[in-house]
């Protein structure tokens, strides 16, 4: 983050690009010992923040690798921007799907991927709104933060974009993502992460068979009808 705020194209787009960094770092920090993360999701988190980093030192639409595959393979703008949105479907695809697992009864539900990919996608389009009041409010001084590049579509593009990065995560990753969240936690004696937040019923609520997933009857408490 030091080298990607050293003398950036533009100040403003740098921090309004690298904010998830800033306020996500201390916010994983403040609740590790009660929340940790799987490995899978911390490593995904820092390639993330890699690529809002370059993003926001160059400005999407001038990055030089962008601006490198764009002359190479002859496109009519830089791709990088695009880079941006599928990483922020691909990313917190896991995100959303560790805490789902975690604190609610989608560990193992059908629903778990469908939930996953729509939160994606309803935060790329709230991102899209943002993007929206920034250029209401700084006018063409937050062209740069937008990164349109001349595309009429570029919104539409964006959350697309967003919605691909998130199936494929979902596709490519659930297995290896489920392995992860079976690993011991360093430093406990067995506990898993996927146990770290996963409420645990007192023995009054096992004795009448209720769960955190809701009510259940017992065997042993069903009247006989």
């Amino acid at each position: 983050m030091a080298v990607s705020g050293w003398q950036p194209v533009d100040r403003v787009t740098w921090v309004m690009e690298t904010f998830w960094v800033i306020i996500g770092v201390p916010l994983v920090l403040a609740f590790w010992r009660r929340f940790p993360l799987t490995d899978l999701l911390c490593w995904l988190l820092v390639l993330h923040a890699l690529v809002l980093a370059v993003g926001g030192h160059w400005t999407y639409a001038q990055v030089p690798a962008g601006n490198w595959v764009r002359d190479t393979l002859g496109l009519s703008r830089n791709p990088y921007d695009r880079l941006g949105h599928l990483m922020q479907g691909f990313v917190p695809a896991v995100l959303v799907r560790e805490l789902l697992v975690r604190t609610s009864p989608l560990r193992r539900s059908r629903w778990l991927a469908p939930l996953t990919v729509c939160a994606c996608l309803a935060f790329s389009a709230f991102f899209e709104m943002l993007e929206w009041w920034s250029s209401l409010i700084g006018g063409h001084s937050a062209d740069a933060f937008l990164a349109t590049q001349g595309d009429v579509w570029d919104t539409q593009w964006d959350m697309f974009c967003c919605l691909i990065g998130a199936v494929l995560s979902v596709l490519l990753l659930s297995r290896a993502h489920d392995r992860a969240l079976t690993t011991p936690i360093p430093g406990t004696t067995g506990g898993t992460t996927q146990d770290a937040a996963v409420p645990v019923p007192d023995a009054g609520q096992q004795r009448h068979g209720l769960s955190g997933a809701g009510v259940q009857i017992s065997a042993v408490d069903r009247p006989n009808l």
